[in-house]
């Protein structure tokens, strides 16, 4: 896998997590913000900034 391929995965998998938020509504979710949280450590380790891609 190249890096592209490792940033355009993690991209997703953190727009699918930002959906899940946005669809959950005020409905708190423990889980879901901790997979956003790794998620985005992932994609700062990897020089992506998701400032631009957050709901």
């Amino acid at each position: 896998m190249t890096r592209e391929e490792l940033i355009s995965i993690t991209i997703d998998k953190y727009t699918d997590l930002q959906r899940i938020k946005k669809a959950n509504g005020a409905c708190e979710n423990k889980e879901l913000d901790y997979q956003i949280k790794v998620t985005i450590a992932k994609l700062s380790s990897l020089g992506v900034s998701v400032e631009d891609i957050t709901l």
